[in-house]
This record gives structure tokens, C-alpha cells and sequence, in this order.
């Protein structure tokens, strides 16, 4: 996967369409990623023991549920456009990434 962890990211599909956030968690085998303020689902938990001295909070939480990586594109660092990103190597034969839509390297 050409995503990483702490990339900008905007979606283009799906109800958070136009959205941007910074992805938090990706999912290689499943092609997935978790992205800040996107997908926010509720889950109805109940309380139970942790094995400790606390019980684990019950009720509503809400939290972001995965999305697949075809419905996200990165955000360029410097100038803010969303741009495909492909796979290089550089002078020194070490594999960088870098924008198609600028070349400059992330």
C-alpha cells in the first residue's frame, strides 16, 4: 500500500465525500485505512470486567471504522491537491515515494 500513517488524506467517494483527515491506522491485508473524522459509527457496548480492579465503561461510543483505500487519495504536502502516488528509486537505489501530479517526493 502506497498509504501511510500521518498522511493527509481527502475522500473521494462515499458518503464523506470532499472530506479530509490524517490517516491513524492502516490495514495492509484487509486494503484498509482508518482516517480521523471520517466513517464515525456508534457501537452500543455493554459494561464488563477487565480483569482488573475497573469495569470497562458501558453505553454509546462512537468511533472510525476502516475504509477501503480505493476511496481515498493523498494530499499534496505543499500544495494541497490530491495526486496519485506512485513508487520511485532514488540516486542512492532507495525506494521513495513521490506525487504523480507534481513528481515532487513525499
Amino acid at each position: 500500500m502506497r498509504i501511510k500513517v500521518n498522511d493527509t488524506v481527502e475522500v473521494i467517494s462515499g458518503n464523506f465525500k470532499g472530506v479530509r483527515g490524517t490517516v491513524q491506522r492502516v490495514y495492509p491485508k484487509r486494503q484498509m485505512v482508518v482516517v480521523s473524522g471520517v466513517n464515525i459509527i456508534k457501537k452500543h457496548q455493554k459494561p464488563k470486567a477487565t480483569g482488573g480492579r475497573s469495569r470497562a465503561q458501558g453505553g454509546v461510543i462512537e468511533f472510525e471504522a476502516p475504509i477501503h483505500v480505493s476511496k481515498v487519495m493523498l494530499v499534496e504536502p505543499g500544495s494541497g491537491e490530491k495526486s496519485r502516488v506512485g513508487v520511485r528509486r532514488d540516486a542512492d537505489n532507495h525506494v521513495v515515494r513521490y506525487a504523480k501530479k507534481s513528481g515532487a517526493e513525499l
